[in-house]
């Protein structure tokens, strides 16, 4: 005879537990707060806390499909505020606080979370839900041979200043050897944020990604360098291109040239593609800030977005083959997810081979990061030719 089984029932979370405590007084609350990481993750429900003598707390963030503000609900006898939220396995969310006192609003990062993520915005708060981890090759290796970061100006007449360039030369660099390039786009926060000095000795030292020369950008205005612009494009293909293959053993082909941005980086690294055509060969555009239009001209992005949407409203309209491969990703907790994805097809539409990824992430160079080893390995896969799907 077949006994059934049932499944446990789920535990009562930590919040209700705490409701039954008599006393229900501070010094609860402090032994508590004590014992909990917050926010308190419990399998799929989240517990998030704030605590202070205020009128209203409200959590703040951009999740699509959830209301900006979501209001924490007050503790009875306590100065404790509290609100559970369910998240998928794997989620990283990014947030704030806003708390109301009288008629003060203060919108601020987590008290009680030392956890910060970064995006081009500013830092947040951010909540690990069940499941997520940093991914082990973002850490640094001690196996692995580190490369170097080499300083370059390039003199540019287009933009009418010098550009500092940060060059990256993998640990077994030889002349005698020719190389193919990276060039990314707000390259001081992909190498601070975004670990991508360890991410690349990593993953070059365990074969899954190409030795490659990796050159990373340092805009001076990037909402205006970034959205479309005629001379930060020429500066790409007829003053940075040159100077990187005349000093360094590149393979100067478009087959080995990739352009890589995320946000208004990802505007940058299409437009130029879209104005030098036969340049590059490759794309890696990471939560593309490509906002359009179908009717009328309210985009609701404000006026840094101008350009951007009269260029992609221009792409959707007539695409071009502008490279062999682009990898696309986005989070789907981004207001970017739907321009992103009707991206795609666009992409497809005019013969260009396009590798999808979404994450459940926000806009944030910790997603972006998340995201290297499998844009990096498809692009220019190492030695053992194995590329993550």
């Amino acid at each position: 005879m077949t006994v059934p089984r049932f499944a446990a029932p789920p535990a009562r979370l930590a919040i209700n537990r705490l409701k039954d405590r008599k006393p229900l007084d501070a010094a609860a609350v402090d032994r508590f707060l004590a014992r909990h990481e917050v926010p308190i993750v419990e399998g799929t429900r989240c517990t998030f806390l704030y605590r202070g003598d205020v009128d209203e707390v409200f959590l703040a963030q951009r999740i699509v499909g959830l209301p900006e503000l979501l209001p924490l609900r007050r503790l009875y006898g306590t100065d404790l505020w509290y609100l559970v939220l369910e998240l998928p396995e794997g989620s990283r969310v990014n947030y704030q606080l806003e708390v109301r006192r009288g008629g003060h609003v203060e919108r601020l990062n987590d008290p009680l979370n030392e956890k910060l993520s970064y995006s081009p915005v500013g830092t947040s708060s951010v909540c690990f839900g069940h499941g997520y981890s940093s991914p082990e090759w973002t850490m640094p290796d001690p196996d692995a041979r580190p490369g170097e970061l080499v300083p370059l100006t390039v003199r540019s007449r287009v933009l009418r200043r010098d550009c500092p360039v940060t060059v990256y030369l993998p640990a077994r660099f030889r002349r005698s050897v020719s190389y193919p390039l990276l060039v990314v786009h707000d390259g001081p926060d992909f190498l601070q944020y975004a670990a991508a000095k360890t991410v690349l000795d990593n993953l070059i030292h365990r074969l899954d990604v190409a030795e490659t020369v990796v050159a990373f950008l340092h805009p001076q205005d990037r909402l205006t360098e970034y959205a479309d612009s005629t001379a930060h494009s020429r500066f790409l293909a007829n003053e940075l291109l040159p100077r990187l293959e005349t000093e360094l053993p590149l393979i100067g082909k478009p087959s080995s040239r990739c352009l890589m941005g995320s946000s208004f980086g990802g505007v940058a690294a299409l437009s130029a593609a879209v104005r030098s055509p036969s340049t590059y060969g490759s794309l890696i555009l990471m939560s593309g800030s490509f906002v359009f239009t179908d009717i009328g001209t309210d985009h609701g992005g404000g006026a840094v977005f101008d350009p951007v949407v009269k260029f992609v409203n221009r792409y959707r309209a007539r695409p071009t083959h502008v490279a062999d491969r682009l990898f696309v990703s986005c989070g789907v907790y981004e207001p970017l997810i739907v321009p992103n994805r009707s991206m795609v097809p666009t992409f497809e539409a005019a013969g260009m081979t396009v590798r999808y990824v979404e994450s459940r992430d926000g806009h944030n160079w910790e997603n972006w990061r998340d995201r290297l080893r499998d844009a990096l390995s498809w692009v220019y896969p190492g030695p053992q030719k194995f590329y993550y799907e």
